[in-house]
């Protein structure tokens, strides 16, 4: 890597192919911050508990959890508990969780969307030592068995909507869940139900009273214990439950703090966060348990997508974490109002835009690019989203450079991409603010972490070459324990200390981390050509007529389809120019629509100088975007090829005899 600015310095030297079989390794980088060794964690802080228990003595009356008075249907103000409050609440749920007969060590599961019940639950899960285990919204009935079984929950709480679901997992979730607590009311038919399962049925408001004259004392809580067991929607299989333990967490904000200090961003007790993420999911969860370990507030939003930006506007936020889908949203709800101003208006944004965004290039901090357009301009912007936004972090997927520059320079707030797994307990890397460069990537690791990239010989990618490329491995005290009851896969993932992420990266000269792969993507063509099909995805959604793009290649076959989502609109206003009639579902079904689409395809294959046999050859266009409900993607949106393959075979058949 040429001298330049380094964000990290190198710990360990590369080796070559190794006889052990593995392939051959870069040289172990760590965060330049940590160049002396990594920050040591808190001697007085041993659990999550500890952290809350903390700020409630530092913050007893600062607002901690808030949601928004709802009447007739319509979202009020946001209505607040302060944390000693919710401290409060928590000891009433952890004594009545002790009165069930649930120990230190048992398993706890909640089920629901975020809001004030959920991490009062959870806390009192983290009181009493035990494993919290969030049920998946969004797995199907079968995955709330699935994971009540295997992780052998006793006690669970869930959104009111969610008991029937919770109901639907007996009579063989009854071998182990013997108490079922609702975050609302019960109703007699449920409790009737659940009567016959053997089951305890509680209201929220009965469950508080359950444990009132009971004392119970905090069982003593070490670092290592587990706090919580995942379990993440693998692409493939049964759901891993993986286990994270309390220094995972503590070791995660430790780096998330240090970071965001030396760029000056650091968190305090003023921020205010808008919790929609599922707290099912590590990424929110340890960024709640961060705000809380700053004394700073959490507002729920009121479960309704359509009306986030209502929640924002009320809210006003100064921390906004989310997934490129929404964040795609905002950008072309952006985009299109502008686009609708009139020809001056437009004209003149444009202008500001560009100046603005050219001195951001120069390496002007983004407060200091263009004031006082700031101030006249893109202030409209800042307000729509609350007006005291300061910082967007976007995970889970890649999000596109033309989205990340444009919301960096309009919302007046920094943009950082981040990436982590939930083995890794979510943050590995985090990009820096006012690093134009860095767009595109996932910035250099946190210093909690070591990492190299190992080389991937089939698919090309060489840890030691120019530009290294290779699977990101992580070491540090921020990984997970293992998957619950699944050795054999710890052990696929976890050698000698290192996780292997299974992500394919590639170093930036800065030491920042762009994602490019997936290690197990490939199809290896009848040719014996190898495609890399995630990275072609990516290329390939760049096309503007395209919303979603699933591409599939065989080694009984030369060339590569696909199943397309087109863009609506694009491809209406092709028919509309085209003389073509109808609704979205007959323009796609239409051939000429597929040989429009297909000729975008192969513009950007020849634009972005794609081999020939990386050239898509045929289409299907499905007018239907990819969805959970036909298990094509997961919660987090990563595609399931082989449910695609299963539920496409029909249309891929015929793609490649009317191909051939």
């Amino acid at each position: 890597m040429e001298d330049q600015k380094m964000y990290v310095v190198e710990v360990e030297k590369a080796k070559e192919g190794r006889s052990n079989g593995r392939p051959s390794r870069g040289p172990v980088y760590r965060n330049v911050l940590a160049k002396d060794g990594f920050r040591p964690l808190s001697h007085s802080l041993q659990s999550c508990w500890d952290i809350f228990c903390e700020s409630v003595r530092k913050f007893p009356d600062n607002r901690m959890l808030g949601e928004r008075e709802m009447s007739h249907g319509q979202a009020g103000k946001y209505m607040w508990l302060t944390y000693r409050e919710v401290y409060d609440l928590v000891l009433k749920v952890g004594a009545s969780m002790r009165v069930c007969g649930v120990k230190q060590g048992g398993k706890c599961g909640i089920y629901g969307a975020n809001c004030s019940n959920w991490v009062i639950s959870m806390q009192a899960c983290n009181a009493h030592g035990l494993y919290c285990v969030p049920l998946y919204d969004t797995l199907g009935a079968g995955a709330v068995e699935y994971i009540i079984c295997h992780a052998e929950v006793s006690v669970a709480f869930a959104e009111e909507t969610k008991i029937s679901e919770v109901l639907k997992a007996f009579p063989n979730a009854g071998k182990f869940l013997r108490s079922l607590i609702s975050f609302g009311k019960v109703t007699q038919e449920q409790k009737d139900m659940a009567g016959n399962f053997d089951l305890k049925l509680y209201s929220w408001d009965e469950f508080l009273l359950l444990g009132m004259q009971e004392k119970f004392d905090f069982p003593a809580k070490k670092k290592t214990d587990i706090c919580t067991i995942m379990y993440t929607s693998g692409t493939t299989g049964d759901p891993k439950g993986v286990m994270i333990s309390n220094e995972s967490i503590l070791s995660l904000i430790s780096g998330v703090n240090h970071h965001m200090e030396t760029v000056g961003e650091e968190f305090t007790d003023k921020d205010v966060y808008l919790s929609y993420l599922p707290l099912a999911h590590i990424f929110d969860r340890v960024i709640e348990e961060l705000f809380i370990s700053k004394g700073a507030s959490v507002g729920f939003w009121h479960k309704d997508v359509k009306q986030l930006i209502d929640d924002i506007k009320e809210l006003k936020p100064t921390v906004f974490c989310s997934v490129p889908r929404v964040l795609d949203r905002i950008y072309s709800g952006l985009v299109e109002k502008i686009s609708s101003a009139g020809f001056l208006k437009h004209k003149l944004f444009n202008f500001t835009y560009n100046y603005k965004l050219g001195n951001m290039s120069k390496g002007y901090r983004h407060s200091e690019a263009a004031p006082i357009f700031d101030k006249i301009i893109f202030n409209k912007v800042k307000e729509g989203l609350g007006g005291n936004l300061r910082l967007i972090l976007s995970g889970a997927a890649p999000l596109s450079s033309t989205v990340e520059t444009y919301l960096r320079v309009v919302t007046c707030a920094n943009v950082l991409q981040g990436y982590g797994l939930t083995e890794t307990c979510a943050g590995s890397f985090v990009a820096r603010p006012d690093e134009l460069a860095m767009v595109g990537t996932v910035g250099p690791p946190l210093p909690i972490i070591d990492v190299y990239l190992e080389s991937v010989p089939e698919m090309g990618y060489d840890a030691l070459g120019d530009t290294p490329r290779g699977e990101i491995c992580i070491r540090g005290k921020c990984l997970f324990s293992g998957y619950y009851k699944r050795e054999d896969l710890t052990k696929e993932v976890l050698v000698d200390g290192w996780f292997h992420t299974g992500d394919v990266g590639e170093w930036q000269p800065d030491g920042s981390m762009k994602i490019i792969d997936r290690k197990k993507n490939i199809f290896k063509l009848s040719q014996g050509e190898y495609v890399a099909v995630e990275n072609l995805e990516g290329i390939y959604s760049l096309a503007s007529s395209v919303d979603s793009i699933w591409i599939y290649g065989s080694s009984y076959e030369s060339f590569l389809v696909a199943v397309v989502n087109p863009n609506m609109e694009a491809l209406r206003s092709w028919a509309n120019e085209n003389g073509m009639t109808g609704d979205f579902d007959t323009i796609c079904e239409n051939p000429k629509a597929k040989v429009y689409i297909l000729s975008e395809l192969t513009n950007i294959a020849k634009e972005k100088k794609l081999k020939g046999f990386e050239f898509i050859k045929a289409v299907h266009l499905d007018p239907v975007p990819f969805d959970m409900e036909r298990e094509l993607i997961t919660p987090t949106h990563k595609k399931k090829r082989a449910q695609f393959l299963k539920y496409y075979q029909n249309n891929i058949d015929t793609l490649y005899k009317s191909t051939r």
